[in-house]
């Protein structure tokens, strides 16, 4: 049985979520980020890619060696 490797997502805060509304303050903690340079490597599945535009503008994506 060969383990299928998934393609993932590297996403890091740089903004604060302070002043924002409530619904992206949770979506950030859905994507399990809460402070500024914390980073997450996620992955690539159509539920991650909507929650990071939810908040892209809040966000550094990149593609996960």
């Amino acid at each position: 049985m060969t383990k299928k490797k998934t393609k993932t997502i590297k996403v890091t805060q740089i903004a604060s979520a302070i002043g924002r509304p409530q619904d992206q303050k949770q979506t950030l903690v859905g994507l399990g980020l809460n402070k500024i340079r914390r980073s997450r490597e996620l992955e690539d599945t159509p539920s991650v890619r909507g929650m990071i535009k939810k908040v892209k503008h809040l966000l550094k994506i990149e593609e996960a060696a």
